[in-house]
Formats: C-alpha cells, sequence, structure tokens
C-alpha cells in the first residue's frame, strides 16, 4: 500500500507525539510510584562522584528523561541542596540512565503495543489505589511508545524510495559532521535524546542509514539533548549555569572523542552486533549505551577538574555558597553529639540570616519592580528550605544518642526555631508576591499608607533582627526588649487598620489597592509575631529572668 506525502507526514508526527506522551506518562507513573524516594536517592548517594553516577542512574530511569534529570539536579544546585562537585556526579549518571529507553526500544515488541496499552487504561479508569493507577500509566505509557514507534515506522518506510533521501543518507554517510549536525539539531527541535534515538533507530532498522551514518548522528543526539539543561539554567543561579555548562562539556568533550575514533566505534559496535546477533534497534541502543558508559568512565576520575574548568569560565560566587551548610559534621555528631548540638545552634543562626537577608531583598522588591531580585527571592527561599531540612535532619540525629535532660531540651527549641524560621522565610516571599501583583495591576497605595508600611516594617525588621541575635539556647539574654518590640508591632499594625478604615470612609483608597495594603499589613505583622514566637521560644526554661510584672501577651 502505497501513502501520499501527507499521510507519510501525518503518520510520522503523529507517531511521534504518541511516543514522546508514552514516555511521559511511564515517567510520570514511575516518579509518582518512587514517590518521595527519588529526594533521598540524590540526599543519601552524593557523597561521591561514583555514587552521585549511580543516582542520576536511577533518578533518570525512574523518570524516563536524561533532561528532565539534569533539570531537576540543577533546580537542586540552585536551591543549594548539592553541591557542584555532587550535581557532576549526577548529570554523569543521567547519561547512562537514559540509554535505558534506547534498550527497551530495541526489545521489539511492537506487535503487543495495543494489548499492553488496553490493560493501562483499564487499570487507569476501573480501579482506584494510588499504586494500581500509577501502575497503570506506566503500562499505558510502555504501550503508547511502542504503537508510536510503529507508526513512525509505517511513516518513515516510504522515504527509503526517494532519490533525495537516498542521496541525503549516501551523503551523511561519507561526511560525519554532516551526520552530527543532523542530530544535534533534530533534538533541539524534538527537546527529546529518547525520541530521537527512537527515530534512529527505526531508520537503520528500514535499512535506510548504515553505520557510519547513524553514529554520528547518535553523537548529535546526545549533545543537542544538552539544550534543555541549558534552558532551565538560563534564568537561574550561577551554580546551576555552571551545572548546566557540565552537561554541554561532558557530550562535546565525548562527541569530539568519538568522532576522532569513528572508525574504531563503527568496527566495535559492528562486531557486537555480529557477536551478539542484535536486531537493529538493540544494535543502536548498545552502539548509545556503550558511547554514554566509556564517556563516563573517561570523565570520573576528571570530576575535579571539570567542576574548576566551569568555575573559571562562569566565575563569580553564588549566594547560595554562602548558606550552605558549614558546622553540621556527622563525625562530631557520633564523637560528641553535645557539641555537635552547638554547631547545629550555628546553623540555625546561618539559617536566620538568610531569612533575615530574605527579608531585606522583600523590602528592598517593595521600591522598584526588579525581575532578577525577584528571582534572587525566590532561589533564596529554596535555599532556606534545603539548609533547614539538612539542620532538622541533623538535630534529630542528635537526638538519638544518650544527651542530658538539657541538651534534650536545647535540641526541642531550635527544631521549633528552625521550623519558624522557614514559615518567615515563606511570608518574605509572600511579601515579594503580594508587591509583584501590585506592580503587575498598576496597584496605586497613598502616601499614608506608604509612611505607615515602611513604620511597620522597621519595627518587624528590628524585632526579627534582635531574635536572631540573642538566640542562644546555653544563654539567653535580653529577652524583654524582643518581645516588647513585638508587641509595638502588634500595635503599629492595629493603629493602620483604624487609619485604612478612616481613609476608606473617604474614599481616599482603591478597593483594589485597600485590599493590597491589607494584606501587607497583615503579613508584616506575622512576620512581627513570629519573631517574638522566636524569642519565647527560647524562653521555655528561663521565664525566671523576666520580671513579675512582664507581661508576654498586650
Amino acid at each position: 500500500m502505497s501513502l501520499s506525502p501527507m499521510e507519510v507526514i501525518f503518520m510520522f508526527l503523529g507517531g511521534l507525539g504518541i511516543f514522546l506522551y508514552g514516555i511521559k506518562q511511564m515517567g510520570d507513573g514511575l516518579q509518582a510510584a518512587a514517590g518521595d524516594r527519588l529526594r533521598d536517592i540524590l540526599n543519601r548517594m552524593t557523597s561521591n562522584p561514583v555514587r552521585g553516577v549511580l543516582a542520576g542512574i536511577i533518578v533518570t530511569v525512574l523518570i524516563q528523561s536524561s533532561s528532565g534529570a539534569t533539570a531537576i539536579t540543577i533546580g537542586l544546585v540552585s536551591a543549594g541542596f548539592l553541591t557542584l562537585r555532587q550535581a557532576i556526579g549526577v548529570i554523569l549518571g543521567a547519561n547512562i540512565g537514559t540509554t535505558v529507553t534506547a534498550f527497551i526500544i530495541g526489545l521489539d515488541i511492537g506487535a503487543y503495543s495495543l494489548p499492553i496499552l488496553a490493560v493501562g487504561s483499564f487499570m487507569l479508569f476501573f480501579f482506584k489505589g494510588n499504586q494500581i493507577i500509577n501502575i497503570g500509566r506506566i503500562l499505558f505509557g510502555f504501550g503508547a511508545l511502542f504503537y508510536g514507534l510503529e507508526l513512525m515506522g509505517d511513516g518513515v518506510g516510504p522515504l527509503a524510495d526517494l532519490a533525495y533521501f537516498q542521496d541525503l543518507m549516501l551523503t551523511m554517510s561519507d561526511n560525519s559532521l554532516l551526520g552530527l549536525a543532523v542530530g544535534i539539531i533534530l533534538t533541539v527541535i524534538v527537546q527529546s535524546s529518547s525520541a530521537t534515538i527512537a527515530i534512529l533507530q527505526n531508520f537503520y532498522a528500514n535499512d535506510m542509514v548504515d553505520l557510519q551514518a547513524a553514529l554520528p548522528i547518535l553523537l548529535g543526539d546526545n549533545i543537542g539533548t544538552t539544550i534543555t539543561a541549558v534552558l532551565a539554567a538560563l534564568a537561574g543561579s550561577i551554580a546551576a549555569k555552571r551545572a548546566a555548562l557540565v552537561h554541554v562539556t561532558f557530550n562535546i568533550i565525548g562527541a569530539v572523542i568519538f568522532m576522532i575514533l569513528m572508525p574504531l566505534f563503527i568496527i566495535y559496535v559492528g562486531y557486537l552486533e555480529d557477536f551478539l546477533s542484535l536486531n537493529k534497534p538493540m544494535t543502536i541502543a548498545f552502539a548509545h549505551g556503550s558511547y554514554n558508559i566509556i564517556n563516563t568512565l573517561i570523565h570520573l576520575p576528571f570530576v575535579g577538574a571539570l567542576a574548576w574548568l566551569v568555575v573559571k569560565i562562569i566565575p563569580g560566587r553564588d549566594f547560595s555558597e554562602d548558606f550552605t551548610p558549614q558546622h553540621l559534621d556527622p563525625l562530631l555528631l557520633k564523637q560528641s553529639p553535645s557539641i555537635a548540638i552547638q554547631g547545629a545552634q550555628s546553623e540555625v543562626k546561618n539559617l536566620g540570616q538568610l531569612v533575615l537577608s530574605t527579608l531585606q531583598d522583600a523590602r528592598q522588591y517593595s521600591d522598584k519592580q526588579d525581575d532578577k531580585l525577584f528571582k534572587q527571592i525566590e532561589d533564596k527561599v529554596n535555599v532556606a528550605a534545603t539548609l533547614q531540612d539538612a539542620t532538622r535532619s541533623y538535630l534529630l540525629d542528635a537526638s538519638k544518642y544518650e544527651v542530658s535532660q538539657e541538651d534534650t531540651e536545647r535540641v526541642s527549641t531550635l527544631l521549633e526555631v528552625s521550623r519558624i524560621l522557614l514559615k518567615v522565610s515563606s511570608q518574605a516571599k509572600n511579601l515579594a508576591d503580594q508587591y509583584h501583583t501590585k506592580y503587575e495591576n498598576n496597584i496605586e497605595l497613598s502616601d499614608d499608607a506608604k509612611e505607615g508600611l515602611e513604620d511597620l516594617y522597621r519595627h518587624v525588621y528590628e524585632s526579627f533582627t534582635m531574635a536572631l541575635e540573642t538566640l542562644d539556647v546555653y544563654n539567653p539574654q535580653a529577652l524583654e526588649q524582643v518581645i516588647r518590640l513585638s508587641q509595638k508591632s502588634h500595635r503599629i499594625e492595629n493603629k493602620l487598620r483604624k487609619e485604612h478604615i478612616k481613609r476608606l470612609s473617604r474614599g481616599e483608597c482603591s478597593t483594589d489597592g485597600g485590599s493590597l495594603y491589607v494584606e501587607l499589613i497583615s503579613n508584616l505583622e506575622r512576620i512581627g509575631y513570629n519573631a517574638r514566637n522566636i524569642t519565647e521560644t527560647n524562653l521555655n526554661n528561663v521565664t525566671e529572668e523576666l520580671h513579675d510584672d512582664f507581661t508576654v501577651y498586650d
């Protein structure tokens, strides 16, 4: 049966669409089934480059996308969750993990794609358990992947008879650089190396390309997939840009080495095909796997050099580097838990300084819209969440050792303070979001409203700063002054609300401006209240230091 050019295009594009949707569904199902284990894998398996490579392989297999795994890694680097050296290992592993898709395709079970797809659909529509639904998504994606491949194969078949296509393939066989460029461009367009490798497997299976043309295209696919990492890092931190550059550098260096050794690579792949009696899609899968494993082994001893290189290319210091955990020594925790708790207090103060910095940024953003500053606030909130998580885990580990009752109470206090600080970080982000709404909707605030907000911010900032400066679970001090400042913030907030009602009655405030104003003063008051909470948490065992006539709550 001959197909018209339009039918060929529609069948190929439709098959590609179903394939991409199948990959996504399978990855989403695997990720949902894995739950929070992705974060645990990256947290526990990145202590050295080799373990990082294993973590990258596992995560990429679970989400079925090296681009996705790299984007997640870049996000974790931005948030200070991973260092650059840790991220390099994960990125190397992600390139190996993505080859699993090509091996799955090489199994050649396209004849069973529709029954598998049907079973997955039934599980999705007729069952309610989350785990069964996740398995259904995996099976549905698996079936859709192979059905899409079948359609693509049927669509590209007629191309083999076109003289123009035959000439192009012959040219690529003779010109490896052209094949490399085709692979890069195709992957940049499709945004999925798994899809372009699948297309290549189809072409090779239908004798539309030989190994001399296929292998340079394969190398180009691996370079093209780095575009996702680059796009993910464009608006990211310096650390994120460095991680993306690692991904690009890794694949470019690997492609250069293999292009130089292309005749040997062709002989090697041809030998594997004959010796293992591989079908043609599986031959490409083995070539893809071999390239990424060998490239990783080449780079693994030079992780430190790779990190040094990208730091030289992208100089500067990222703020996340200033707030990475400095005092959480696991060895000290085992040898002297009591001293380790002191270190944890220093880390809580470090977290407090980060939150204070975020609050300052939010105040600066209130004066002028600045997209770069707004993004920095988002990044700082992410770093704060990472730092709080690391400190919390460390304190919980400390509580498992034999420590005194006083140290147990100190751990409890520090845990609560770190929780409050994370809440204030979120409230500082809310403050920036509220001003972002103001700018986006051109909402105006009256001069009196701006002056009142400035007055409230000043008192809230002062009380929060003092709460951090006096935070000491070993020697609490200056407690009365912090609480009195917080109480004054509360009185200012009440005064501002009353003045706002008067301005509303006189028609001096717009509805949108008045609503935003109330949200802003409420948010600031909550930050002030949390400053008092930090101090009151520290008051648990020292209330005797306060005067008898002191009132904690007005």
